[in-house]
């Protein structure tokens, strides 16, 4: 095999999913200190004192324990190149989820064993569904009173609507928790409480071990017995296909706080898991083990460095190898260009690197050109991989700057921000950037957008909140917004690339518009 051809397979680029304290950011962390990543896990809990976890960058996410941007990582463990994209896991932050999705080959779902399928679980697994990602799962928190382990696999399946498979099963939970039982080595992992800053030492001993008794209990040995019989009885078949087709999920169960089972699982996963996968174009399907360099751009984010007020560009690599200072061409923008310093990252730390190959990660340094969705490729060759669909908005203010001197810090941050994905920006036609109207999936994204705004540009905001609950993109060409007949309580907006929008009140509103109009043609999204 080609060294070309060996860098692109042993690469496992993965996002890490959860509901909001699931423990998602405390696995990523551990995930690290075994590639080296990091010489100390800093766990969420822990955020009261000086120890953030490495994944969590930004101000606001140290100060409320929570993740609310995608970090991108990289390390090497065991012969793999490894990408992992740590997702928000708030929900108020689903689109930037979803289009981390888009750059990854497959899923890790964290799940708390005593909560089990939460809300913000359901909705992600859905994006996951869309795409046909693999699912890996990871049963969280053994070492807590948790939930039946039969139960908590059938919550999965009837919830989810995916097959499982346990990699492993518990031997109790709390503070009866003993370790797990491996079914693939048929062997006993036993648990020891320890710390959290390395893998807590595991006794090995086998099903049939006369010693188990004193190692678990005998209770806990016969229960064990009774449970592995009936798994290789009525369970599922590990199919890898099912596995690779996102319709079968490996389960695993373990303690991420206290590093139980979380080596064991790395070790499993990356075997198990794919290398980089083809990616659907406009001419079709682009191979990783093609020679000509392509990927999309699927994250911005301005002011990672705030010593340098810059904006990063996050692009996955598709196919071919990517070397510093190649010239590329940029799609959308129809030009060549010099990607001079790639980055790869660590949170908000970075390295430049000389190389990169098909499912790397790598930030760019962007004056402002580029846009989420956009491709670039080789010079000579012009493919166009799939866009990313923009989410509805369904909360909105009127945003407008204090100071009148800071005009010109408010227009560069709301447009920065808005660039990033993390908001959407209206204006009124024939209005100028005084004043702007703001769209958000969740509340907090207002929060966010306030704090970043006074930290990162200087400027204190007014935020006026608007009754508006829907969004309408116009689809017809040439119409005139301002001669529809529309109820009183709808208003005409346009984006930044001019398009014009409805802001509706009530659905009631919506039929309004689209049976006072005929031929009037509206979606719920922006399809240039």
């Amino acid at each position: 095999m080609s060294d070309f051809i060996n860098e692109i397979e042993r690469r496992r680029t993965f996002a890490i999913i959860s509901h909001p304290d699931a423990g998602k950011t405390t696995l990523t962390e551990k995930l690290l200190l075994y590639g080296g990543a990091i010489a100390l896990a800093g766990s969420v809990k822990g955020k009261k004192t000086d120890r953030h976890a490495v994944s969590d960058w930004m101000e606001i996410e140290k100060q409320r324990g929570i993740s609310v941007t995608s970090s991108v990582m990289q390390f090497e463990y065991d012969g793999y190149c490894i990408n992992i994209l740590d997702t928000p896991g708030h929900q108020d932050f689903s689109e930037d989820t979803y289009r981390t999705l888009m750059a990854v080959d497959s899923a890790v779902m964290v799940i708390d064993a005593a909560k089990g399928v939460e809300n913000q679980t359901r909705k992600l697994f859905k994006v996951c569904v869309m795409r046909h990602i693999p699912i890996f799962t990871f049963i969280n928190k053994l070492d807590r009173d948790a939930k039946n382990p039969f139960d908590l696999l059938a919550e999965i399946e009837d919830e989810l609507g995916i097959s499982t498979y346990p990699m492993n099963f518990p031997i109790g939970s709390g503070v009866d928790f003993k370790g797990v039982y491996d079914r693939t080595e048929k062997r006993i992992l036993s648990y020891e409480r320890g710390d959290s800053r390395h893998e807590v030492e595991a006794v090995e001993a086998d099903i049939a071990d006369p010693s188990l008794d004193s190692l678990i209990g005998e209770r806990n040995r016969l229960q064990l017995l009774e449970d592995v019989e009936l798994l290789d009885g009525a369970g599922d078949e590990l199919d890898m296909d099912e596995v690779s087709s996102g319709r079968l999920s490996p389960v695993f169960f373990g303690s991420a706080l206290n590093n139980f089972g979380v080596e064991p699982f790395l070790k499993s996963f990356l075997k198990m898991g794919s290398s980089p996968l083809p990616r659907e174009c406009d001419g079709g399907t682009v191979a990783p083990t093609d020679p000509a360099f392509s990927a999309f751009v699927f994250k911005i984010q301005a002011n990672m460095n705030k010593a340098h007020r810059d904006r990063l560009t996050f692009m996955r690599i598709c196919s071919g190898k990517f070397e510093r200072d190649m010239e590329v061409y940029h799609v959308q923008g129809d030009k060549k260009m010099r990607l001079s310093q790639p980055q790869q990252m660590m949170a908000d730390n970075r390295e430049v690197i000389e190389e990169a190959y098909a499912g790397d990660i790598i930030g760019v340094f962007d004056p402002g050109i580029f846009s989420i969705g956009d491709t670039v490729c080789s010079v000579g060759k012009n493919i166009r991989f799939e866009g990313i669909p923009t989410f509805a908005p369904e909360h909105f203010a009127r945003i407008r700057h204090k100071d009148t001197m800071k005009r010109k810090q408010f227009v560069k941050g709301a447009t920065q921000i808005a660039q990033e994905g993390a908001i959407q920006i209206f204006r009124e036609p024939d209005s100028g950037m005084e004043e702007v109207i703001v769209g958000v999936v969740g509340m907090l994204q207002f929060d966010v957008f306030e704090h970043r705004m006074r930290t990162e540009y200087n400027v204190e905001i007014i935020n006026e909140g608007l009754p508006y609950q829907y969004i309408r993109w116009i689809d017809n060409e040439g119409i005139d917004p301002k001669k529809l007949n529309l109820s009183s309580d709808t208003k005409i907006v346009r984006d930044f690339k001019d398009n014009y929008l409805l802001l509706f009140t009530s659905e009631w509103n919506i039929r309004w518009a689209l049976e006072k109009n005929e031929g009037l043609e509206l979606s719920e999204f922006n399809k240039n």
